[in-house]
Parts: C-alpha cells; sequence; structure tokens
C-alpha cells in the first residue's frame, strides 16, 4: 500500500491511497469467501458452491462488497500511517476496483485544526443581583392581578388600559390596503377588533392604541399610522404612513381583582405577605437562571477571542444548515412571509456562516478543555437527558432509549452535547465573577 498525503488546506487533507494487485485480488477472495459461507445454492451445502458458480450467480453483491472493502481497507490504511485526526470524510473516489488490477483510492478528509489551548480559567463574567426590589414584586403581582382582571362596559370616553372594541378600514395613497395586501386583510379592514388603549402589547397594527384615549362608543375617527421600515407581514406598508378609518363600537374598563383570601388561594398562598415571599423566591430563581445563562455566553466568548485557527469547512457547512433552519423557524412563528426570506437570502446566509463559524470554533475549544479536563459523559448523564427530552417532548422515556441503542449517530451527538455542557459548565465554576450595580431608575 502507497500512500500519498495532499494538503488542500490545514483542516483538509487530500489521500491517494494505492492498492497493488495483490492486495485488491486478497479482499476479492475474501468477499467470495463470505459470501460463499452464506449463500443458499440448490445442490450445493453453505460453503461448498463453486466459486465460478457463487460469483456468477451473486455478481452485483459481490462487485458492491469488494468494492467497499477496498475502499474502506485503504481509509484505515492512510489513517493509521498518517496518523490523522479526521472529523468528516468530505468525499471518496474509489477509482477503478477490479480484480487483477491494482487500484487508487482517493479521500479527501477534514481534520482536526491544531492550537493550543489558551488559558481557560478566571474568564471574566457579569452578573445581575438576584435580590428582588419591592417595586419588581408589585409589579408581579400586579400582573396576576391583571391575569385574572374584569372587562366591564364603560359608560365614558377611553383612559389608559381600557379595552376598546372597534371596526377599522385602512388606505395607502386613496387606495384600499385590502387591494394591498389581498391575502391579509386583518390589516387592511377588520368589523370587529378589540385594542388596548396605549397598552404594552400592540394588536396587530402597531402604535393604534395610542390613537384610542379619550374616544368614546360611537365615534369615528381618521387616524394616521406609520409603519416601520422592516415592517415585514406586508412589505407594501414599510416605511409607509397609512390612513386608518376608525369606527368606535364599545369601551371596557379592566377591574382588577381585590387582594383578599380568594385571590390569595389562587395563587397558593394565604397572605400577602406570603404572596409576596413567594414572587420575591421565583424572581430570585429567574434570576440566577439568567445570570447562569448569561455566564456560559461570556465564557464562550471570551475564550474564543483569546485564539485564531482554522475550522474545519464541513462542520461549519453542516452548521450552517442548523443555524439557517433554526432562524427560519422562528421567523415564521413570528409571522414573516416565505417571500422576505427570498429577498434577504444572501444576507441571511452569509450571517448564518458567521454564526456557524463561531459555533464549531467554541465546540473544538470546548472539546480540547474536556479532554484536558477529564470530562466525561456517565450514565447518570444519559439518564438525566433521556428524563429531559421525555418532558420536552412528551415522549416515553422507553422510545427515546431505544432510539440511541438503535442509531449510534444520534447518540454520538448526544454524548458530544453534553461534554460540550460539561465543558461550559467547568468554564463557568472557574471563571472570575463581578456583580453589575444596577442603574438608578
Amino acid at each position: 500500500m502507497n500512500i500519498q498525503l495532499n494538503s488542500v488546506s490545514d483542516t483538509r487533507k487530500n489521500l491517494v491511497v494505492t492498492l497493488d494487485k495483490s492486495e485488491v485480488d486478497a479482499e476479492h477472495q475474501a468477499v467470495i469467501t463470505e459470501v460463499s459461507q452464506q449463500a443458499r445454492i440448490p445442490g450445493f451445502r453453505p460453503g461448498k458452491a463453486p466459486a465460478a458458480m457463487v460469483t456468477k450467480r451473486f455478481g452485483k453483491e459481490i462487485a458492491d462488497e469488494f468494492k467497499q472493502k477496498v475502499v474502506s481497507k485503504a481509509y484505515r490504511g492512510a489513517l493509521e500511517q498518517q496518523k490523522l485526526d479526521v472529523l468528516n470524510v468530505v468525499n471518496v473516489e474509489p477509482g477503478q476496483v477490479e480484480p487483477g488490477l491494482s487500484a487508487a483510492v482517493t479521500i479527501t478528509v477534514d481534520v482536526r485544526p491544531e492550537f493550543k489551548l489558551p488559558d481557560y480559567t478566571d474568564l471574566p463574567t457579569e452578573v445581575a443581583p438576584t435580590e428582588s426590589t419591592d417595586a419588581e414584586v408589585d409589579n408581579i403581582i400586579e400582573g396576576l392581578r391583571g391575569e385574572r382582571a374584569e372587562f366591564k362596559v364603560a359608560e365614558r370616553p377611553a383612559v389608559k388600559t381600557d379595552y376598546v372594541k372597534l371596526a377599522y378600514e385602512g388606505s395607502l395613497d386613496g387606495k384600499p390596503i385590502t387591494d394591498l395586501a389581498p391575502d391579509k386583510q386583518i390589516y387592511g379592514k377588520v368589523p370587529q377588533t378589540w385594542e388596548e388603549v396605549e397598552g404594552a402589547n400592540e394588536g396587530v397594527i402597531p402604535g393604534l392604541g395610542k390613537h384610542l384615549a379619550g374616544l368614546k362608543a360611537g365615534d369615528k375617527k381618521t387616524v394616521e399610522i406609520a409603519f416601520p421600515a422592516d415592517f415585514a407581514p406586508v412589505p407594501a406598508l414599510a416605511g409607509k404612513t397609512a390612513s386608518y378609518a376608525l369606527d368606535v363600537q364599545e369601551i371596557r374598563e379592566r377591574a382588577l381583582p381585590p387582594l383578599d383570601e380568594a385571590f390569595f388561594k389562587a395563587n397558593q398562598a394565604d397572605s400577602l405577605d406570603a404572596l409576596k415571599a413567594s414572587v420575591r423566591n421565583n424572581l430570585k430563581l429567574q434570576k440566577e437562571y439568567q445570570n447562569r445563562s448569561e455566564q456560559r455566553r461570556q465564557v464562550t466568548e471570551a475564550l474564543a477571542a483569546k485564539v485564531d485557527f482554522p475550522v474545519p469547512d464541513s462542520l461549519v457547512e453542516s452548521e450552517t444548515q442548523g443555524v439557517l433552519r433554526q432562524f427560519i423557524e422562528e421567523n415564521m412563528r413570528r409571522g414573516i412571509p416565505q417571500e422576505q426570506f427570498e429577498k434577504d437570502k444572501k444576507e441571511l446566509f452569509e450571517n448564518a456562516r458567521k454564526a456557524a463559524t463561531q459555533r464549531v470554533k467554541v465546540q473544538l475549544l470546548l472539546a480540547k478543555i474536556a479532554e484536558q479536563e477529564k470530562l466525561q459523559v456517565t450514565e447518570k448523564d444519559i439518564d438525566a437527558f433521556i428524563y429531559r427530552e421525555s418532558m420536552r417532548t412528551q415522549q416515553k422515556p422507553d422510545k427515546l432509549v431505544k432510539a440511541l441503542t438503535t442509531d449510534r449517530d444520534q447518540l454520538r451527538a448526544v454524548q458530544q452535547s453534553i461534554i460540550f455542557d460539561k465543558a461550559v459548565d467547568f468554564l463557568v465554576s472557574k471563571a472570575k465573577v463581578s456583580t453589575i450595580t444596577p442603574k438608578a431608575s
């Protein structure tokens, strides 16, 4: 076996492996022997049929298995001799593989880049205080009251926090918006809808709630709505100012429930003090979780900024597709149309590739740290993963266990994910922590 190593880049290598005639013939004979042992040919016991008959009857199967064995032998030999740390096989060109001839197999692989780990302890992180202010606790309790509010008809002009039932019809430059966006009627004409007056949560028409204070049932008014320049749901309205004719039908005021025993009981408390204590504890847990998430982000960014090295293209390409899928799914849930993705396709791909390159770089660093610190995946880690996934996907744990035991690639991906998480947790545990002083409000 002769092996020629060509360097395409720092992370991509090209192996040309030549097997001489005797090596090729040995693999061919091994395949015929294996097939003969298993073949069922009338008149012959297994393994006793003539080789020529076996070859004629199972020619295609033998040829396919023969080619695969030659390629596998070439690949194993190349790795053993060149000591490459292969991350991905990019391409295999088997060439001509025939009995009685030598064979040249060309294999392109991406290898783990060589780099020196930077100092990864005492990475700087910032956390926010986890103690809650009285104002934060009061706001949460007011939110709980708001969730149980009743809405009563108000015979007066609308004020902030009221809800207004109204009809509207929009036009742009004198043309009905229903003509500009026939598939998005909700932006053009609606016979009845509810809108909060000056509310934090807007409806589909941006800023409409800010025009409703002072209106009462029976009022009619035309308002100007300025759409943001990046208004994706209806591109024809982006950056434009449209007119909306409003017809107010009803005003309802929000009546909050009293802070009484029934309210406390509904929120698993027996008094206002107990409710405040529960809210304060929940807020602390939320802030601790947010701090932990922020620290995980900060340490990986700080680590990646300390060292520069090339990353394998095949890993970046695979990660780019994952980033794109995630981005498109998130934005489709937000109602952004498919046409917008097509319009911004080039920019989306560039941004996704940039993010993917950073992710791959961080993953390579984490893998090396895990090796350095001898971090390992335990059976307990796998059990914890299965429990979390079964809760998240509402699948039975047995089903997940079966999937992992029958799909080695999936199991390796899970193990790799666990190792990355452990490495990040290790970095956080060794990080330098400073607490941000909250800004005065």
